[in-house]
């Protein structure tokens, strides 16, 4: 079983000291809802994230739609292989149940989890397929209780994701952090939180491919992919 936590998220609804601003408003009464229950969108809210701490790193739902997507679509999660969890700058915790079928289209999406702030749960009522809750990454891991934590980032030993994934295959309960936001590095107080940091490219790679790769080299350690290809 591989966990992987999408963590820092750039997923939050707006901010208490951006709701009287005018673009705000304007975007408030378009969508018709109060601003605490929408989502910050930097396509939207750009010119007014500057006063934000962190916004660089801010406003971009998109990239956590785009990873769920293809985390959620794999083999892996197929075969209940894959647990997810979506970690956000503000230190909330999303809850994926491996279930779940996202929808594929982006405003659907951000209707979703503008609910999913507002309620706690998807649905609010019965079985949930999300849940929200307010959680640091520290106190996510203690919950978990991996046998070893892994981070992918810039900052990170330079190895290739094939090396990178057979140093956790052999784990029972390895966790898999990546980023989910635009520029800048993990906290320095999250950093420490991984037993081993990696960097799997030169370059800067988007979240969603990182997740892509490394979940199918994990699936090729531990033969899925003949698994599922010798079934009658």
């Amino acid at each position: 079983m591989l966990t992987l936590i999408l963590a820092e998220s750039a997923l939050e609804t707006i901010p208490k000291k951006l709701w009287k601003h005018s673009v705000i408003k304007h975007y408030s009464e378009k969508r018709g809802k109060a601003p605490k229950f929408l989502l910050l969108d930097r396509s939207y809210h750009h010119t007014v994230m500057k006063s934000l701490k962190g916004n660089e790193k801010r406003g971009r739902p998109d990239i956590a739609h785009f990873t769920l997507l293809e985390a959620l679509s794999s083999p892996l999660n197929k075969e209940q292989l894959l647990q997810v969890f979506v970690h956000t700058i503000n230190d909330y915790v999303i809850t994926v149940n491996p279930q779940v079928r996202l929808p594929k289209n982006y405003n659907r999406f951000i209707g979703l989890m503008e609910q999913l702030f507002e309620f706690g749960k998807i649905p609010p009522t019965g079985s949930s397929l999300l849940t929200l809750t307010h959680e640091t990454l520290a106190h996510l891991l203690q919950r978990i209780k991996p046998t070893f934590v892994l981070a992918l980032t810039r900052k990170g030993t330079l190895l290739t994701v094939e090396e990178t994934v057979a140093g956790i295959s052999d784990e029972g309960r390895p966790v898999v952090v990546i980023g989910a936001f635009p520029h800048g590095h993990f906290s320095s107080k999250n950093l420490k939180l991984v037993d081993k940091a990696v960097s799997i490219d030169a370059e800067m790679l988007e979240t969603w491919i990182v997740t892509s790769r490394v979940i199918y080299e994990y699936e090729r350690a531990i033969s899925l992919p003949k698994k599922r290809l010798s079934r009658p």
